[in-house]
């Protein structure tokens, strides 16, 4: 049996490795990596870089490589690879499941303004007299910011930004997880008045979201994209592991 696993994130590592005990089963595991992110590290089982050319390739490639089962564990915000999936995976017959961590809840004392877009999060800086502007939404898509002269942005991301960027921009590159105490003194030394995130979820990133409310900060929320109508998603990579091992009753039980 072949699986097919659409990564990158913790949770596709994760689903990686629960699935690894199933390879004396007849068990194959690809990893697929867009390669955006430098230095990703070894994954269980088999791995590959690289887009597949849209729809159409990703759909030749499941016939090609006789892939069974197709796991969509991308970014919540890989908008065009999980409508892709969802396509390929539709052309090909090919089951597809969607492994999206939860996304983060307002509590008590969030200052949140969501947003539906980049542009939509830019466009409301302005009105919350932005003037040093935390920015973790990542290194693409920066362009939607580029025209705010007036605004000091700090950038966090993995890897260096590509394209425009703000012209009062300082970097700073850094990988999660990322610790309270670590971000109550980012804000503060870096004087920062806004925060601009992506409703990424996860527990690795989140205490940004507690030093701000702590600091009684406004926070811009960029929306997630839906996933596309009828395709199923879990929460968790131990429900993934279990959806693939209930497909076939063959392989030794996931927990």
């Amino acid at each position: 049996m072949h699986v097919l696993i659409l990564g990158g994130t913790t949770e596709a590592r994760r689903l990686a490795e629960l699935l690894a005990a199933g390879h004396s089963a007849g068990l194959r595991v690809t990893n697929s990596l867009a390669g955006r992110v430098s230095a990703p590290g070894t994954l269980p089982g088999e791995t590959r870089v690289g887009g597949f050319g849209g729809a159409g390739g990703l759909a030749a490639w499941l016939r090609e490589h006789a892939v069974d089962l197709l796991v969509d564990a991308t970014h919540p915000f890989a908008a065009t690879i999980t409508r892709n999936a969802a396509d390929a995976a539709a052309t090909a017959g090919v089951p597809l499941l969607v492994l999206r961590r939860p996304g983060w809840r307002r509590v008590e004392g969030d200052v949140w303004h969501d947003a539906g877009s980049l542009a939509e999060a830019a466009a409301l800086l302005p009105a919350l007299a932005a003037r040093r502007v935390f920015l973790t939404t990542g290194r693409m898509g920066l362009a939607a910011f580029a025209p705010l002269t007036d605004p000091w942005f700090l950038v966090r991301s993995v890897d260096a930004p590509e394209g425009p960027c703000p012209p009062r921009t300082e970097v700073l590159t850094d990988r999660g997880p990322f610790t309270l105490a670590g971000e109550r003194e980012l804000l503060r030394r870096h004087r920062i008045d806004v925060l601009v995130t992506k409703d990424s979820g996860g527990a690795a990133t989140a205490p940004k979201l507690t030093a701000a409310r702590e600091a009684g900060l406004p926070v811009i929320v960029v929306r997630r994209p839906p996933v596309p109508e009828g395709v199923p998603v879990v929460a968790d990579p131990e429900r993934a592991a279990r959806w693939v091992s209930e497909a076939h009753p063959g392989l030794p039980e996931i927990r």
